[in-house]
């Protein structure tokens, strides 16, 4: 193992996940003084938070984008190198955990001790599964009135079927927190009152908790014995014959392989709990070297594994996660080194383009702030600028070994509204601005109505285009003037339809022919993807040159369906038979005999509308539940329960329609005074009435004959 390799294991990619108002940013702000990267604390109720650099995040008091700095502590007598990535917690810049998760290594689950585990808490830690990271929990506002850390590791195991093991209890709650039990080491933590270095201070475990801590730390060794052979035995012989090492060992190594959730507590905002937090970062979370390796495909062949090892020495192996647009060095690609190193000047291969990309320069990034670098390395995450053209997602690897690695999946929008210039000469300004802002987020779309020629931007929710149109201002100078929000439908079929479609076109010379009998269907349960493709065309009739176009032929056609042009949801093809010219016949005649079959076959095959059903939480005082859950049925809601929360407040939980929720904070409000707090993430989408969806197709002259 080289020299470069060994710091590998020094090193640390981390992100902190939560729900919105759980502290992710305060941590944050916390790790980065105590790791001496800034010498005075930024507090986001001041606007002055280091990682949350935009201005729309400094007045609005909550963070819009994803954030890398890089700081270093000292942990064992070795000095680890922490790549740190602050997260958003609303739900509608959920892309930018995403693509944060995707290159991470560890993340730092935060939760309030209020709030528990909140909607946005479920929706980051599925994430997190879907990408296999491995997380620590941090129970963070001990300090508040109503924490209680013991419900939170509770709603962990049962709403995220999580496995917590707390390695760490509150001394104290509320007003009276003081400081933390470790209970691998079986020591007390103190935070003296009126420190400004905020130490903390060790000493014995007062005497009124000493039972408690031992029943705990038992809980504790028998969880994690349960992962290793050898503790077990330990345990059941004797447990005190286990010792700190042994027990730090078989926490890393449970944690690494997802079996248990390390919990820990403090008061981010109090100083309190944060030093013990870095120090877990460091023992129990992954470094890049504890991946074996890295897995992708050939560019030729998706069904062709390649491997990588994390090392120097391998051939390089990047992926660019994230685009931003700054205002000094211009297009900024952050992206994360898997193998190899990418060194200024140098060039990078892009795997989607097929084209060689120059690096001009790199960075490694502070916020916003940019520290120019010669190589960024095995493990690490920088930023380059000179790319011609990348996107979201794409492989840099080098020329002579190539390898496409996993990509990003990124939701559609659910919500577009149209925007406008106020003046002519803003035109160009804004075609430049939307195509910039687009680049950087995958879950924001511009397109143009044809009928109406207005342009159309689409995001995640109205605050997500609230933001987009602010940046079109402060960023581009740009005044737009905007309509209302219109909600992205979508189209699906009900019935299925057999039919032949023949397409023959005879000019001068070689003319076109293809013949096709399809069966028009909606998907089968359980299938997960767009279109189900299914051939059971025998004895040759088409040839097996031409099935691959008329599959292209049905996928491209279902990006505007046949009721108003909205994309068709989960479409199963068969394709019977059929028949083929031997001169007239290639693959684009396959292809738009296809296409030509599907608008036939959907007119024949009951297609419906559909629109895109919110999840709702409303957090409620007890007098005003009533007039929310009323309101709520006006909007079409369906309430699916309520709950008590421990501040002696109600949650109503609800599924409603997207087009019936713009302006509902406003209005909730109204009707409770301002004392409710609601949040809201997209669920799924659902078939829309009759009545209403011949509404929708009437506003924008769709096909209403077509509906059932």
């Amino acid at each position: 193992m080289s020299k470069l390799d060994e710091k590998l294991y020094l090193t640390r990619n981390l992100g902190i996940m939560a729900h919105i108002d759980a502290g992710k940013t305060t941590t944050s702000e916390r790790i980065l003084y105590f790791t001496g990267l800034t010498h005075k604390i930024g507090e986001v109720h001041e606007g002055a938070a280091t990682m949350d650099w935009m201005e729309q995040e400094q007045e609005r008091g909550i963070t819009i984008t994803s954030a890398a700095t890089t700081a270093f502590w000292k942990y064992n007598n070795e000095q680890y190198k922490i790549n740190l990535i602050d997260t958003p917690g609303h739900v509608d810049f959920t892309v930018e955990v995403e693509r944060s998760l995707r290159v991470l290594d560890g993340a730092v689950a935060t939760y309030c001790a209020v709030g528990g585990v909140q909607p946005q808490s479920e929706t980051v830690w599925r994430q997190a599964d879907k990408y296999n990271v491995p997380r620590i929990g941090y129970v963070n506002k001990m300090d508040r009135s109503g924490a209680n850390f013991y419900e939170v590791v509770r709603q962990m195991r049962d709403v995220l079927g999580a496995n917590p093991c707390p390695i760490e209890l509150p001394i104290g709650a509320e007003e009276t927190f003081k400081g933390v039990v470790d209970l691998v080491n079986m020591k007390a933590l103190f935070w003296p009152e009126g420190d400004e270095n905020h130490g903390f201070v060790e000493e014995e475990i007062p005497a009124n908790m000493l039972a408690e801590c031992e029943e705990w730390r038992d809980k504790m060794l028998e969880t994690i014995a349960e992962f290793d052979d050898e503790l077990m035995e330990k345990y059941f012989d004797d447990p005190s014959t286990i010792g700190v090492e042994e027990i730090k060992r078989a926490i890393r190594n449970a944690t690494l392989k997802m079996q248990i959730v390390p919990m820990l507590c403090g008061s981010s905002f109090k100083n309190k709990g944060v030093q013990p937090l870095l120090d877990a970062v460091c023992a129990y979370l992954p470094s890049p070297a504890d991946c074996e390796q890295i897995v992708g495909h050939s560019v030729d062949n998706a069904e062709e594994e390649i491997v990588r090892k994390p090392s120097y020495d391998e051939p390089t192996a990047a992926l660019a996660f994230k685009i931003a647009t700054d205002p000094y060095v211009g297009r900024l690609v952050f992206f994360r080194v898997y193998s190899g190193a990418v060194e200024a000047g140098s060039y990078v291969f892009n795997t989607r383009s097929g084209k060689k990309e120059r690096v001009s320069r790199l960075f490694q990034m502070h916020s916003n702030k940019q520290n120019p670098m010669e190589v960024i390395g095995c493990g690490d995450i920088g930023a380059g600028v000179g790319f011609k053209d990348i996107r979201t997602g794409d492989t840099l690897c080098s020329e002579d070994a190539p390898i496409v690695l996993e990509t990003m999946d990124f939701p559609d929008p659910v919500i577009g509204v149209a925007v406008e210039p106020k003046t002519q000469k803003d035109l160009d300004k804004l075609g430049v601005g939307l195509q910039k802002l687009a680049e950087e987020d995958p879950t924001f779309t511009v397109q143009t109505n044809e009928e109406t020629g207005q342009t159309v931007i689409s995001g995640m929710g109205e605050l997500h285009l609230d933001i987009i149109i602010d940046r079109l201002r402060r960023e581009f100078k740009v005044e737009c003037n905007q309509g209302r929000p219109q909600v992205t439908y979508k189209e699906a079929i009900t019935q299925s339809v057999e039919l032949r479609e023949v397409f023959k076109k005879q000019t001068g010379g070689r003319g076109k022919f293809a013949d096709i009998i399809v069966r028009i269907e909606p998907v089968d349960e359980g299938f997960e993807g767009n279109l189900q493709f299914v051939d059971e065309v025998k004895g040759g009739n088409v040839p097996k040159e031409f099935i691959p176009s008329v599959q292209k032929g049905f996928a491209t056609a279902m990006k505007n369906g046949v009721l108003a042009g909205y994309p068709i949801e989960h479409l199963k093809v068969t394709l019977l038979d059929g028949s083929f010219h031997p001169v007239d016949s290639d693959q684009l005649s396959f292809e738009l005999c296809a296409i030509q079959a599907f608008k036939k076959g959907c007119e024949k095959a009951g297609p419906v509308l559909l629109e895109p059903i919110m999840k709702v939480e409303v957090v409620t005082p007890e007098e005003s539940m009533g007039d929310v859950i009323g309101d709520l049925n006006k909007r079409r809601g369906q309430v699916e329960g309520m709950e008590s929360s421990r501040s002696g407040a109600r949650i109503v939980k609800a599924k409603t329609p997207l087009a019936e929720m713009f302006g509902y904070v406003t209005a909730l409000r109204t009707i409770t005074s301002g004392r409710a707090t609601s949040t809201m993430s997209f669920s799924h989408y659902a078939e829309v009435s009759s009545s209403i969806a011949k509404a929708v197709l009437t506003e924008c002259n769709g096909r209403v004959d077509l509906l059932k």
